[in-house]
């Protein structure tokens, strides 16, 4: 769930620990940086964090540099951003893994010794019913009132908030799995499109009419190609 407006400081003006980390990590990444990456703060963006450093302190892991730790995510919601944050797994180093089941479940597989878990979120039914789904309704199509609006960011922020300081058993389950190890990244190479002369990885061709082409000119919506 995106919330846009979070103000990050309670109306009493103490500063909520967002970090869960020491002074004493040096370059330590922290939830900070996931809403510096992602553009603002969220339930979501907590549950990504939390299953992240979750997931690394079960593995026995620290943020790697490389491939070693893959995410896969069965969502494509706000989670994601924090997992890539905290965890390092992008999609462009090839270990982020997306499968949109609309599931907040996350799975992490280490390769240097092949061991692996998976978390699921406890659902938060209290952010499904009641006051706070009817707003979200309001908020989302526009026809919220700058009150409701402001109340339902309170409301959001109250839930990150407590997303971000739950003990990890009351709101998450983390469980060991075996899995095979995901394959790994591969390497194209170049080639050019018959069709709009541009480079492509020529796993990513296709043969039409005899010629080797690039996907969108296969299917007649390469840009130069609309009307």
């Amino acid at each position: 769930m995106h919330d846009n407006n979070h103000d990050h400081n309670d109306h009493h003006g103490h500063h909520h620990d967002h970090h869960h980390n020491h002074h004493d990590v040096p370059h330590a990444v922290t939830f900070d940086d996931c809403i510096r990456f992602h553009g603002h703060s969220c339930p979501g963006l907590a549950s990504g964090y939390r299953a992240a450093t979750a997931a690394m302190e079960a593995l026995g892991v620290t943020r790697p540099e490389d491939e070693d730790l893959v995410a896969i995510c069965e969502t494509d919601a706000c989670g994601v951003d924090a997992i890539q944050v905290i965890a390092g797994t992008t999609a462009g180093k090839g270990n982020l893994v997306i499968h949109d089941y609309g599931k907040h479940a996350f799975t992490f597989y280490n390769r240097k010794n092949g061991k692996a878990v998976r978390i699921i979120f406890h659902r938060n039914e209290a952010n499904e019913t009641g006051n706070i789904a009817e707003l979200r309704k309001k908020v989302f199509s526009g026809n919220a009132t700058a009150k409701e609006e402001e109340q339902f960011h309170e409301l959001m922020h109250k839930a990150t908030v407590d997303l971000l300081h739950a003990p990890g058993d009351t709101i998450m389950k983390i469980e060991q799995i075996p899995m095979e190890a995901p394959k790994k990244a591969r390497i194209f190479a170049s080639v050019t499109c018959d069709c709009c002369g541009e480079s492509v990885a020529d796993a990513k061709t296709r043969m039409v009419d005899g010629k080797c082409v690039c996907i969108p000119c296969a299917e007649g919506t390469h840009p130069s190609k609309r009307k």
